[in-house]
């Protein structure tokens, strides 16, 4: 006999004043100063509320609140491997339901959340949370994105921008743009390819209760649910550490990162500016852009450009090829053969 589970019913918030005083992201992690992932996770935190279970795949989020058998959380929180945070909260859903059928947990369905990094989301972790949407687990997997593999020395990912300077794509003679590719699109690629998802949507730190009644509406929603969150590392995007809510701010107003719900099939956007800043105010902030010349910006303004345009539509852009790569003896991500390692910088 099917047995009937209560579902929690989280109300939105409305104003400032009325967001939760409770802490359930607590001070005592080692996070650094103006870390957007730390800050992001806070407002999450906040809005999901005591009955939550946190699992959090390696990545900064893990090794900065987890060290020395310290963590900063109010509820319950598990470690993941970055390869398999998706099943491991297909694991937890699931046993929450083998113990309600059974009589053995009284009371309302836990909020389980996963809270991955871009790699743990759309790279490495990508089988996992895949297949979690695939089967229609109740669960909401957040993909918080500083836009590279900042735990282990700010290493190119996915979703690190086009130009951008990390350790794996550094500014060269050879490849003086540095990232030559252009990023995935996280919420574009849950959306396509998982019929039982219902709901997604981005928000950034720099509007917290646009973000904290996301996430409050994706925990109300019964099924699998996904979030992309812009999270503004200042380590690895080299700025200022008091300008982080100004630069995720400015990710908006260029049209860097939008602001948008996918409910059922129906876009709703948030904060879209009535008329986009230009892209350079956004990377003159930051160092791993510094490099690029007018030339690179252009081009970045370009695909900036199409994608708010006809946005939730995927932009079309040239990518290398092998044979590209192969002319210059480099492969991005791949390392430099000793013969031009010395030429390009490294």
């Amino acid at each position: 006999m099917a047995v009937a589970i209560q579902t929690q019913n989280l109300p939105m918030i409305k104003k400032i004043r009325n967001v939760p005083k409770e802490e359930m992201y607590v001070p005592g992690h080692r996070t650094c100063a103006g870390c957007g992932p730390a800050l992001q996770y806070r407002l999450v935190a906040k809005a999901a509320g005591p009955n939550t279970i946190l699992l959090g795949p390696t990545g900064c989020m893990y090794v900065a609140n987890a060290s020395y058998l310290c963590t900063p959380y109010a509820v319950p929180w598990m470690h993941t491997q970055i390869t398999n945070a998706g099943a491991v909260a297909s694991g937890v859903e699931a046993a929450y339901k083998v113990l309600i059928r059974k009589g053995k947990w009284q009371g309302e369905f836990p909020n389980i959340i996963v809270m991955a990094g871009d790699g743990g989301s759309v790279d490495i972790g990508l089988q996992a949370m895949s297949a979690m949407m695939y089967r229609g687990h109740d669960a909401l997997f957040i993909c918080y994105d500083n836009e590279s593999y900042a735990n282990t020395g700010i290493q190119t990912s996915p979703t690190t921008p086009y130009g951008g300077n990390t350790t794996f794509t550094p500014p060269g003679p050879l490849i003086p743009e540095g990232k030559k590719l252009f990023p995935k699109d996280p919420p574009q690629l849950v959306i396509g390819g998982h019929p039982a998802v219902k709901y997604v949507a981005t928000a950034s730190l720099a509007y917290p209760i646009d973000l904290m009644n996301k996430v409050r509406k994706a925990l109300n929603v019964v099924g699998p649910t996904f979030m992309h969150i812009h999270a503004p590392c200042p380590k690895g995007w080299k700025t200022d550490q008091d300008k982080t809510v100004q630069i995720a701010k400015l990710a908006v107003e260029t049209g860097m990162f939008s602001l948008y719900e996918w409910e059922e099939g129906t876009y709703k956007f948030q904060h879209k500016p009535k008329q986009y800043k230009p892209v350079r105010e956004y990377v003159k902030l930051q160092g791993r852009f510094a490099h690029l010349t007018e030339a690179h910006i252009a081009n970045l303004q370009a695909f900036v450009d199409a994608k708010v345009k006809a946005q939730g539509v995927p932009v079309q852009v040239a990518v290398p090829t092998p044979l590209d790569y192969e002319a210059m003896d480099v492969g991005e991500g791949t390392g430099h053969s000793e013969s031009n390692r010395e030429s390009i910088g490294r």
